[in-house]
């Protein structure tokens, strides 16, 4: 079936009608001001995609269901200029979407772009069109793990989908029921090509419910072991990485390939230690395997430029789940995990970045904190022996897909945080700040907050939440700071206010829907943002000198601001040798007696001349500079008169601009005392109020009313979404095994039945009967301790208890 729909916004009739260049936000699309479809506060959306291959913008208009797609021009003719082309390509999908869609992004070679929605995914092929219905294109659209996700009414939901970095046509999903699965959708866009079963497992305080809620996940980048790892974090805070996992047929440099392969030789297969030398064998095993090139890439010396991946696994061993990665140094404010006692509520969104050879791990907290980290080590693969994965194959025994349980394994030796090489102990993290991005108002379920990676300045971090967009700056980073003293070593980063969007402080809802970084070859970047009402804002970002430190002299800032210049900072007018004045006219002759030589004789012809040529070298000649030099300087003294009356007209106008706002001043000063002389009339009668004098909580109360919070916030919410996701896969299994039964009658057919599944589910739901069981346990410890606190607090405290 086909769209019937037609947008509001229709191009132009004739295609071969010239293009119009507008600026973006005055863009035809974006001039008709339209309220987009809102959603609620708790799913984040973005409608923006940018294809920095062919320089196109493309928004998803929700209330047709098509998309934009505008060609720009970045920099042309103002560098700080964005222009976009009029009339844009309307492009629609083949199918009907029966569902909202949040967030659209776009490969890494822009032939296809994800529509995402909570519970549903389709890629629409760009090029790949199927008709043309108006002047709109019609392109194909296909459904993503439509058998695995979306089975009737059971619907499990999608936290995160992102493309591959190192592929086309592989898409990576991570669904609530923490498994994470690779499709390849060359292939086959309906069964995962790999699938990774993630049994998150801790000790202490983060062995509860939310352990087992992820959150997001996130593709390394191009540094040795990370471009194969997978990173996921929990709701709880911790951060877990699977290694290796590659996509089949992906492509990869081969220098880079030989780095990691030389490495794994040196310091893994050389070791004396027989874990490491183990775990180092596998590794090189596993690259000589899906690389076979490889080895003779190593023998021969002639390098290719791209290496292609082949489908392998190691058939008796499965990936381990390395984590939670924890803190170097942690001290007694912080748990297991590494969570900072500064951030508040659960973990919301997840990014990695890779600055050189850094690699920085974001997490965003419903609190409105943002948790800064890097890897203080190198990531290594690690492999559990004994645990063979699931293979698919076809009828020449090539692997079409695998499945495998990824367990976290903890031991004694990981406390000690010996990260040494080929160990098997993950890498710690070095944490780098804690950043409060100070939202207006603390809403009652938390901040969803965004984050997106500057497209030129990997150092730079944007994050996007309910009041705006704000800019974070990493001045410091571990292994590619250069500093200079100690000053220098450890600078926070700034915070920088990009886009405010409340209205008197108010943030009940998202204000944005889409937001997008742009940059050029010219070393200029941008930010494009579009709101509810479909208004679009393109504001440049400065890019130069901002790694750069200040070095500010204040003592000389206080001296020139107070007029207080030393001699060596006047600019002289005169030199200092024509101000001392003439040279001292030395006589030859002061000895003789000038009385015994006649005026008119030869002698005093001769000395009269002599005096004479000797006083006009010395004073003739000393004048002549001196007016040579006021001739020369007449100039500069006459700017340096009009620059002190300029000046003077300046301070002139500022002392009227300080006389005219003076008054304002004094009224603003009388208007304040007048409100905090009612803030003292209203706070007087406060304290006459019946629960003014109430017993505040103590301590102990106020701890345990925080686990209370954290109870009912976290592990529910993640013992409900469990118990959902495995009574949808108990319902799919019990369709399943209905319609095998009934295969059964038929004469002639020999049906398998699926009673291993069956047995499986069974005991899933006994160990959820268990874990039901335990938190039944904790509400009666709940309900007598508060009983307990309601008989020693007294009739005083009992309502504020009740309260919390």
């Amino acid at each position: 079936m086909k769209m019937t729909v037609e947008p509001s916004y229709s191009p132009s009739p004739t295609p071969k009608e010239e293009l119009e260049w507008f600026p973006l936000p005055k863009h035809p699309l974006f001039a008709t001001t339209t309220t987009t479809t809102t959603t609620s506060g708790n799913v984040s959306r973005n409608l923006l995609a940018f294809d920095e291959v062919n320089n196109r913008l493309y928004f998803w208009d929700s209330k047709n269901n098509c998309l934009h797609r505008l060609s720009l021009r970045l920099g042309d003719p103002d560098p700080t200029s964005v222009l976009a082309a009029s009339p844009s390509k309307v492009l629609q999908t083949d199918v009907v979407l029966d569902f909202d869609v949040n967030k659209i992004s776009i490969n890494r070679n822009g032939s296809a772009i994800l529509l995402f929605g909570s519970q549903r995914l389709c890629v629409m092929y760009l090029y790949g069109r199927t008709s043309k219905k108006d002047v709109n294109l019609v392109c194909r659209t296909i459904t993503v793990g439509s058998h695995t996700h979306s089975i009737g009414n059971n619907d499990i939901p999608v936290l995160e989908a992102l493309w591959h970095p190192y592929s086309d046509t592989h898409l990576g999903i991570l669904s609530s029921d923490s498994i994470f699965r690779l499709f390849n959708l060359a292939v086959d866009p309906l069964q995962p090509e790999q699938e990774y079963y993630l049994q998150a497992s801790g000790s202490g305080r983060s062995k509860n419910a939310s352990s087992m809620c992820p959150v997001g996940f996130s593709f390394g980048g191009d540094h040795l072991w990370d471009r194969f790892s997978v990173f996921v974090a929990f709701s709880d805070g911790s951060i877990y990485v699977i290694c290796p996992v590659v996509p089949f047929g992906s492509l990869f440099i081969c220098e880079s390939l030989l780095e990691i392969y030389n490495d794994a030789h040196t310091f893994g297969l050389m070791s004396a230690n027989s874990v490491a030398a183990s775990n180092s064998k596998l590794a090189i095993s596993w690259l000589e395997a899906t690389f076979p090139e490889l080895q003779k890439q190593e023998i021969e010396g002639d390098s290719l430029p791209l290496l292609r991946s082949h489908a392998y696994a190691v058939f008796d061993a499965s990936i381990v789940l390395q984590g939670p990665l924890r803190r170097v140094g942690q001290s007694g404010n912080e748990d297991s995990v590494g969570r900072s006692a500064e951030c508040e509520g659960r973990a919301v969104s997840f990014l990695y970045n890779s600055v050189s050879k850094d690699s920085i791990l974001v997490t965003a907290w419903s609190g409105g904190q943002l948790q800064i980290d890097a890897l203080a080590d190198e990531i290594q693969p690690v492999w559990s022996v004994g645990s063979p994965p699931r293979l698919r194959l076809d009828s020449h025994d090539k692997i079409l897909g695998l499945a495998m349980i990824c367990e976290s394994i903890a031991s004694s030796r990981l406390e000690k945080l010996d990260h040494k090489a080929w160990l098997g102990n993950p890498p710690p993290l070095l944490r780098l700040a804690i950043v409060d991005l100070a939202l207006p108002r603390k809403a009652e379920s938390g901040y969803n907050i965004s984050l997106f990676i500057d497209t030129l300045m990997p150092e730079r971090i944007y994050s996007l939440h309910d009041g705006g967009i704000d800019s974070i700056l990493l001045h410091f980073l571990p292994f590619t700071s250069q500093t200079n003293g100690k000053d220098d070593t450890m600078r926070t980063p700034s915070v920088h206010p990009v886009l405010n969007t409340c209205q008197s402080g108010s943030t009940s809802e998202p204000s944005l829907c889409g937001f997008v970084s742009l940059s050029d070859s010219f070393g200029y970047s941008w930010i494009v943002a579009v709101t509810l009402s479909q208004e679009c804002v393109v504001l440049e970002m400065k890019t130069w000198n901002l790694l750069l430190p200040l070095s500010i002299d204040t003592e000389k800032e206080r001296f020139q601001s107070a007029g207080q210049l030393n001699d060596r900072e006047i600019q002289p007018i005169i030199s200092k040798e024509l101000l001392s004045g003439p040279k001292e006219v030395l006589v030859p002759w002061a000895s003789q007696s000038l009385r015994s030589v006649a005026a008119d004789s030869i002698e005093g012809r001769s000395t009269l001349h002599q005096y004479f040529k000797l006083f006009h070298e010395t004073y003739v000649e000393y004048a002549h500079k001196v007016h040579l030099e006021l001739k020369h300087h007449a100039p500069q003294l006459k700017k340096i008169i009009n620059d002190q009356h300029n000046r003077l007209g300046e301070a002139q106008q500022k002392l009227l601009k300080v006389e005219e706002k003076e008054c304002i001043l004094q009224k603003r000063v009388d208007r304040a005392i007048q409100m905090h002389s009612s803030l003292e009339e209203r706070l007087q009668r406060l304290r006459k109020l019946p629960g003014a004098h109430k017993k505040p909580l103590s301590r102990s109360e106020r701890q345990f009313k925080s686990e209370l919070d954290n109870f009912k916030e976290v592990e529910l919410d993640a013992l409900h979404s469990s118990v959902e996701a495995v009574s949808a896969r108990m319902r799919r299994h019990m369709q399943a095994s209905k319609a095998s039964q009934q295969q059964k009658k038929i004469p002639g057919k020999k049906i398998s039945t699926g009673d291993d599944q069956i047995s499986i589910l069974k005991s899933s739901l006994e160990k959820l009967s268990l874990v039901n069981t335990e938190n039944s346990k904790k509400v009666k410890l709940v309900e007598s301790t508060l009983s307990n606190k309601e008989r020693i607090s007294g009739e005083s405290s009992l309502p504020m208890l009740k309260n919390c």
